[in-house]
């Protein structure tokens, strides 16, 4: 039923809903939305490179709304209660893993969380939560999510045709 109304948005609006449509499902947190199904479909009905970019910037912008949340949960957090005590250990921990985050790996682990089925949102909510800069985060998941759209949009530009042979 999602899936047909995302397809109902590519026939009405065209590269405008595939926009919207990738936005939907990319700003999403918890609910699945079958934009990975979408964007290979739309690959058929328009030119997939194009399909590929645009999806691409809506999923981009959508993710946005998880890292929002993250920012929101530290501010929140911050605001509602005192910090607590954690132990040295713990500190130094989460320390190094937000130093290693921030240094040279954070800017590629988010391009390759966003180019695959990896759940992405889940580093939308932590770069959030660590206030990772918010321009290398939109410039990494849109880099991410264009690679796959290419994948996708052309999967579903050259397979869809042979699927329909095949089951014909």
């Amino acid at each position: 039923m999602v899936l047909e109304f995302l397809l109902s948005l590519v026939h009405a609006f065209g590269y405008l809903g595939v926009f919207l449509g990738s936005l939907m499902g990319s700003a999403s947190i918890f609910l699945p939305v079958p934009s990975f199904l979408f964007v290979f479909l739309a690959g058929k009905l328009l030119d997939p490179f194009w399909v590929a970019i645009v999806s691409g910037f809506g999923s981009a912008i959508g993710e946005l709304t998880a890292y929002g949340v993250g920012l929101g949960i530290v501010y929140g957090k911050k605001k509602l209660s005192k910090k607590r005590k954690r132990k040295k250990s713990d500190r130094k921990w989460i320390g190094k893993i937000k130093q290693w985050f921030h240094g040279r790996y954070g800017f590629f682990l988010i391009i390759i969380f966003a180019a695959t089925p990896l759940p992405d949102d889940i580093i939308a909510l932590y770069c959030g939560a660590i206030k990772y800069n918010i321009k290398k985060f939109f410039i990494a998941t849109l880099v991410g999510k264009i690679i796959l759209g290419l994948l996708l949009a052309y999967s579903g530009f050259y397979s869809l045709d042979a699927l329909a042979n095949y089951f014909s």
